[in-house]
């Protein structure tokens, strides 16, 4: 199944979100997760992201879906990049 890299920022609302309410991540994630997306991990992190996410989504279709529906809150916005593992990119060298 295709994978994905959402990299996030939060919104000055999605801050203010989260610092009141921490387990709204977690209640995000199981709507990421109805959508038909699989999340493989998950990072905070420090620099220009507030969040690292690995997803895995059958198409395209979904996961723009996603950070359309995600995006369109107004508390976070996404940057999203299709990706592969190292085995699969050597595998298509070698074809």
């Amino acid at each position: 199944m295709p994978l994905y890299v959402m990299m996030t920022n939060l919104t000055d609302e999605g801050r203010r979100t989260v610092k009141t309410n921490p387990d709204r991540i977690k209640e995000v994630n199981k709507e990421v997760e109805a959508m038909g997306v699989k999340i493989i991990a998950q990072y905070v992190t420090l620099g220009q992201y507030d969040f690292i996410n690995i997803l895995e989504a059958p198409n395209n279709e979904t996961i723009a879906k996603v950070a359309t529906e995600l995006g369109s809150r107004g508390t976070i916005q996404t940057t999203t990049l299709a990706a592969l593992t190292l085995d699969d990119f050597i595998k298509t060298l070698k074809k």
